[in-house]
C-alpha cells in the first residue's frame, strides 16, 4: 500500500463486509457507515499522519505524512510494529502499549495518548496519537487498530517554555545566584531549538567573563573567559563592542573569528549569533550567544528568541549589578574606596571569632584627623574630599595586604592590624601613620600639613567582643586628643572612667543648655587712671548636682564638641545684655559688657544676625557691647574679615583676648579693625620678676596705643602689678586684685561703693 487513498478503500471495504453480515443488526449498520464516513472525511481534510495496525500479523501501515513527521521518506521505514517500537521513547513504550491493551480489552472507551518519538535529525518530537478498533465479524474480537498521529511538539514546547520562563522569573525575584539562572535560561532555549547551545557572557570593564553555558564544553568557556572586546573579536566580543547584533554564519570563514576560531572549531561550533545584553538605560552588560555545529543563519523563530533571550538575561545582569551597587554602598566607602563602617564591623566580628578559636591577637587603631573641620569650613567640602582621598591612599600604603583599612565616616578611619609580632606591631604602624599623614600634601593647588590622633586597643586584652573593643579604641583616641593631638594613645581602664565622665558631662550639659540651667558671673574691669568700674566681663558657670562645679574650660570645649556652642552663646548674649540694660535702668553708671565668643562663630553666617537680634530685643546699646575672641581664632581670610566688618558696622566693640600667646596677632591687626587688646595673664604673672615679660608688656601697650587700641591687662592680682601697669600706661585692669567673678547682686553692691 503506497498511498492514503488505497487505505481509505481498505477501510471502506472492511466496513462494507461488516455491514453485509446477516448477524449485524440494522442499527449497527447505520452506526458503522456513519463512523466510516466521518473518519474518512477527517483524514482527507487534515495533515495528520495515519497508521493501520493489523493486530493479528503486527503489520502496520504508516502513511507518508506519518513518516515525514519524523524526518523520513516513504520508503525508509518498514511497515511493521518494530518500526514504531524502535522510534518511541523507551520510557514511554510500555505505557502506550498498556493503554492500547486497556482499550482493546474494553477497560477504557477510547484510545488517546501523547508520546515522544525519535526524529531522524537526532531529537525527539511530541506526538499525540488517537485510534479506534475494528472488530472482526467472525471472532467478535478487535482485529485492527486504526488511528492518527499529530505533531504537538510546538505546543508542548511552548507550554514548557512558558513554565520554565515563569520559573526563571521567580528565581530572579527570589534572588537566586546568577550562575544558576543562566543555566536555566540556556536550557530553556536549547530545549526550544534542537542542536542549539547557548552562552551568556558578562562585560567587566572591557573584558568578557563567563556567566553560563550549560551545553558548551568547559574548555571552550575557559578559553573565552577574559576575552577583550573589540570590533572583530568573534561574535560576542564584537557585539558588546558595537552594541549591535552580530550574526556569523560560518566561524571558519568569517573575518571576525579569524584570530580566535582556533578555540571554537575543535569543539564543534560552526556558527554563532550574538545579541548584546543591555540594561534598562541602554548600558551594555554582556552578550547572549547561540551556537550550532553547522553553518547557518537564524530563521524567524530563532531570531525572535535571540532577542527575547537577551532581554531576559538583561534582567538577571542588571539585578546583579544593582545588588552589587547596593553592597558597594553598604560595604565600600564611595569617596575613598576603603571599607565602610558596616563592612568593618562584619569583618571584625568574623576576626574575633577566628582569633578566639586559634588564640590569636590583633590590634584596632582608631584614627581621627586633627582640625579637619577647618578645611571644609574655609576651603569647601570639595577640597576636603580631595584631602580625604589623599589620606586614604597614604593609609593603604602604610598597611599590609593582610590589614584592613576602613573609613568610619567624616574624618575618622580605622586600621585592623593582624598577625602581630615583634617586628610588626600596632605601635609601629601607628607611628608610620603619624609620619606619612603629617607629610605635606598638595590638594587642589593648596599645600597642607595634616596631623592626626590615634587610639589603639588590643584583642583580647582590651575587649573580647566588638562593642567593647570599639569602645576601648575610641576611648584611647579621645585620650590622644586630650594630649594635644598628633599623638598616639593606648587604651587603659582609667581612660574608660574618663570616657564615662565625658559621656555624662555631654548629656548633662546638653540638658543644662536647653533648660538654661547655667549661670552668669561677672568680673569688673577697672580704669587704671580713675580706679572706677567701667565694664564687666560676663563669665558662664555651671554647677551640676552630680558633677559638681565644672570648669568653664571643660564645658565650653564640650559644648563645641557636641554642637551646643551656638545655643550657649545665644543664651549668654541675651542674659548678659539684659543684665547690662537692667543695671542702667537701676541708675548705675554706663558700663560696657564684655562677652567671650567662640572662634567657630566667626565662620557662621548666622552670627551677625544673632547679635543684631539680641541688641534689638534687649535694648542694648551696641557701643556698650564688647565681643572678645581668642587670638588663635583670628585669621586673615576673607570670611573672618567680612564678619569683623559687619560687627563693626553694628557699632559693637571688638577685643582680641589672650593677646600675645598666638601666632597671628600682628598680621591680623593689619587687616582687622579691633578696639581692645587684652594682654594674657601669662605675661602679668611674672611681670615683676622677669625683665623680658616687663619689656614685652610695655611693647604691646605702646604698639596698641599707636594703633588706637585700648589695652586691658588680665590676671592682675597684686597692688605691685597694678602700679607697674599704671606706670607702663595700661588702660584697664582686670583680676582678683579687684574682685573675682561674682554674681549680678554682688556687682550691684560694688557699683554702689
Amino acid at each position: 500500500m503506497n498511498s492514503e487513498p488505497q487505505l481509505f478503500k481498505q477501510i471502506k471495504h472492511l466496513a462494507a463486509e461488516l455491514a453485509s453480515d446477516q448477524q449485524v443488526k440494522e442499527e449497527h449498520k447505520f452506526e458503522l457507515y456513519k463512523s466510516e464516513e466521518q473518519f474518512v472525511r477527517a483524514i482527507c481534510e487534515s495533515s495528520d499522519g495515519l497508521w493501520d495496525w493489523n493486530l493479528d500479523t503486527d503489520e502496520v501501515y504508516y502513511s507518508p505524512q506519518w513518516k515525514s513527521m519524523l524526518g523520513y521518506r516513504e520508503h525508509e521505514l518498514k511497515n511493521n510494529l518494530n518500526t514504531w517500537t524502535s522510534l518511541v521513547h523507551p520510557d514511554e513504550k510500555y505505557l502506550v502499549l498498556d493503554k492500547v491493551q486497556d482499550y482493546l480489552s474494553g477497560k477504557t472507551n477510547s484510545f488517546e495518548v501523547e508520546m515522544r518519538m525519535h526524529h531522524k535529525g537526532g531529537h525527539y518530537v511530541f506526538i499525540r496519537s488517537r485510534g479506534f478498533k475494528v472488530t472482526s465479524h467472525s471472532s467478535n474480537k478487535p482485529s485492527r487498530l486504526i488511528g492518527t498521529h499529530v505533531d504537538v511538539t510546538y505546543s508542548k514546547k511552548t507550554a514548557e517554555f512558558n513554565i520554565r520562563n515563569t520559573m526563571i522569573l521567580e528565581m530572579i525575584a527570589k534572588g537566586n545566584p546568577a550562575s544558576e539562572i543562566y543555566i536555566e535560561i540556556g536550557l530553556m532555549y536549547e530545549a526550544r531549538h534542537p542542536g542549539l547551545r547557548c552562552s551568556m557572557l558578562e562585560l567587566e570593564g572591557n573584558r568578557l567573563r563567563h556567566g553560563g553555558a550549560p551545553s558548551l564544553p568547559k574548555e571552550y568557556c575557559e578559553a573565552v573567559n577574559g576575552l577583550e572586546i573589540g570590533p572583530n573579536v568573534g561574535s560576542c566580543g564584537s557585539s558588546t563592542y558595537t552594541g549591535k547584533r552580530v550574526l556569523v554564519e560560518n566561524i571558519e570563514t568569517d573575518p571576525k573569528w579569524e584570530n580566535i576560531k582556533h578555540v571554537a572549531l575543535p569543539h564543534g561550533v560552526r556558527c554563532c549569533w550574538s545579541e548584546p545584553i543591555k540594561s534598562s538605560t541602554g548600558k551594555i552588560l554582556g552578550a547572549f550567544g547561540m551556537y550550532y555545529d553547522y553553518p547557518a543563519l537564524p530563521n524567524e523563530n530563532q531570531s525572535n528568541d535571540l532577542t527575547s533571550a537577551g532581554m531576559l538575561t538583561s534582567i538577571v545582569m542588571e539585578r546583579d549589578q544593582n545588588q552589587k551597587r547596593i553592597r558597594d554602598l553598604a560595604y565600600i566607602d564611595e569617596l575613598t574606596g576603603l571599607a565602610s563602617r558596616s563592612h568593618l564591623y562584619l569583618s571584625l566580628e568574623a576576626l574575633i571569632k577566628t582569633s578566639a578559636r586559634h588564640n590569636r591577637q590583633f590590634s584596632l587603631l582608631y584614627l581621627d584627623l586633627d582640625d579637619f573641620k577647618g578645611i571644609n569650613d574655609t576651603l569647601g567640602h570639595d577640597v576636603g574630599d580631595l584631602q580625604l582621598q589623599e589620606i586614604a591612599k597614604r593609609l593603604i600604603n602604610v598597611s599590609r595586604e593582610v590589614d584592613s583599612v576602613a573609613r568610619l565616616g567624616g574624618d575618622e578611619f580605622c586600621i585592623v592590624v593582624t598577625e602581630i609580632d615583634e617586628s610588626y606591631n600596632a605601635a609601629n604602624i601607628a607611628q608610620r601613620c603619624l609620619d606619612i599623614i603629617s607629610s605635606p600634601s598638595d590638594v587642589a593647588g593648596r599645600n597642607f600639613i595634616q596631623t592626626c590622633s590615634i587610639g589603639i586597643a588590643h584583642y583580647p586584652d582590651d575587649g573580647v567582643d566588638l562593642q567593647t573593643l570599639l569602645k576601648a579604641a575610641d576611648t584611647a583616641l579621645y585620650s590622644a586628643k586630650d594630649q594635644g593631638k598628633n599623638h598616639i594613645s593606648f587604651y587603659n581602664k582609667n581612660l574608660t572612667k574618663k570616657a564615662e565622665y565625658r559621656f555624662k558631662e555631654e548629656q548633662y550639659l546638653r540638658l543644662a543648655i536647653e533648660n538654661q540651667q547655667l549661670s552668669l558671673f561677672y568680673q569688673p574691669q577697672i580704669d587704671i587712671k580713675t580706679g572706677k568700674i567701667i565694664g564687666v566681663e560676663a563669665l558662664s558657670r555651671w554647677y551640676h548636682p552630680q558633677l559638681g562645679q565644672v570648669s568653664p574650660i571643660d564645658f565650653i570645649a564640650t559644648a563645641e564638641r557636641i554642637g551646643m556652642i551656638k545655643p550657649l552663646t545665644e543664651w549668654l548674649l541675651i542674659t548678659a545684655c539684659a543684665q547690662a540694660v537692667s543695671w542702667k535702668k537701676a541708675g548705675f553708671p554706663t558700663m560696657r559688657m564684655a562677652v567671650n565668643i567662640s572662634p567657630s562663630h566667626f565662620i557662621d553666617s548666622d552670627f551677625v544676625p544673632l547679635v543684631k537680634r539680641v541688641i534689638k530685643e534687649t535694648g542694648m546699646i551696641a557701643t556698650e557691647l564688647e565681643l572678645e575672641v581668642t587670638e588663635g581664632a583670628i585669621q586673615t581670610n576673607k570670611e573672618n574679615i567680612f564678619i569683623f566688618q559687619q560687627l563693626k558696622g553694628l557699632g559693637v566693640l571688638l577685643a582680641i583676648d589672650d593677646f600675645g600667646t598666638g601666632y597671628s596677632s600682628f598680621a591680623s591687626l593689619k587687616h582687622l579693625s579691633v578696639d581692645c587688646l587684652k594682654i594674657d595673664k601669662y605675661f602679668i604673672d611674672d611681670i615683676l620678676t622677669d625683665k623680658k615679660s616687663q619689656l614685652l608688656v610695655g611693647s604691646m601697650i605702646e604698639m596698641g596705643h599707636q594703633l588706637d587700641h585700648e589695652i586691658i591687662a588680665e590676671g592682675v592680682e597684686t597692688p605691685e602689678q597694678f602700679s607697674l601697669l599704671k606706670k607702663l600706661g595700661c588702660d584697664i585692669s582686670q583680676g582678683y586684685f579687684f574682685s573675682q567673678p561674682v554674681n549680678a547682686v554682688e556687682i550691684s553692691k560694688l557699683l554702689k561703693k
